[in-house]
């Protein structure tokens, strides 16, 4: 378990969730204050929370990965072979992830 957690703290997620949790709390404190004003109804406050919540699994993997997205060579095809030889992959290549993908095998006409 120490490791899972040593492995987020260079991906800066813990910096992600925290500054998610200080926007939303001002999202919610704006739309508390500011819909009853305009009488928009009670439940677009509850869906402000909603999206929030839910949004928050999905910025914290996009925080996990955004080193994997950045790297990733844009406008081309990406195939086992190239992911093999071509550098732009290097600062990955030890990640046991990387490592379980190019074990896959490619499938021709997909």
């Amino acid at each position: 378990m120490n490791n899972f957690f040593a492995k987020l703290k260079p991906r800066n997620v813990y910096k992600v969730a925290v500054a998610y949790a200080v926007a939303s709390w001002l999202l919610i404190e704006i739309a508390t204050q500011v819909f009853p004003f305009f009488e928009i109804l009670n439940w677009a406050v509850r869906l402000v929370v909603l999206a929030i919540v839910i949004g928050l699994p999905i910025a914290l993997v996009i925080a996990q990965n955004l080193r994997k997205l950045l790297l990733m060579p844009a406008g081309d095809t990406v195939s086992i072979a190239r992911l093999k030889i071509d550098p732009a992959w290097d600062p990955i290549r030890n990640d046991p992830g990387f490592q379980q993908l190019l074990t896959v095998k490619e499938h021709v006409g997909q």
